[in-house]
């Protein structure tokens, strides 16, 4: 039985609508390695369209990664972070160009350890909410 679009669309919605930060930004990062999935799978079927779409939306991600983080209150740790989404965004330019599946593979990776760096960060945060110690300025990086 086919889903229902809409009801698919009222449900996300709600999901984002009702996230703390941190999860918004999971949510950003599991859909970056969906579409970047997608797009090396579809490099190894010879599909070029996907390729475009699966990269150009994991671009888009990573975009919105960079412009949603704040510099505060770690500087150093938010350029390192930049320039790691902007390497990400070049690896997959790089990618498509040459129709090379190990770069997009590199890619995968590199947002596989983010995600996973990720959790362990929100693990940590709840610990220190259920603990009641204070929350670490880390999360400012997440907008």
């Amino acid at each position: 039985m086919p889903s229902d679009p809409a009801a698919t669309n009222a449900y996300l919605a709600n999901k984002v609508l009702s996230a703390k930060p941190e999860e918004l930004r999971l949510m950003l990062l599991d859909g970056a390695l969906k579409f970047c999935r997608q797009g090396r799978d579809a490099m190894e079927r010879k599909d070029y369209e996907g390729v475009f779409n699966g990269f150009q939306r994991t671009r888009s991600i990573l975009v919105e990664l960079i412009s949603t983080m704040k510099p505060d209150p770690d500087p150093s740790l938010y350029q390192r972070l930049s320039s790691l989404y902007l390497f990400m965004i070049s690896h997959l330019l790089e990618a498509s160009h040459s129709k090379d599946v190990a770069k997009a593979n590199e890619v995968i990776k590199l947002l596989e350890y983010e995600r996973e760096t990720w959790l362990m960060l929100m693990k940590k945060l709840e610990g220190e909410r259920v603990g009641k110690q204070p929350v670490s300025s880390t999360l400012s990086l997440a907008g």
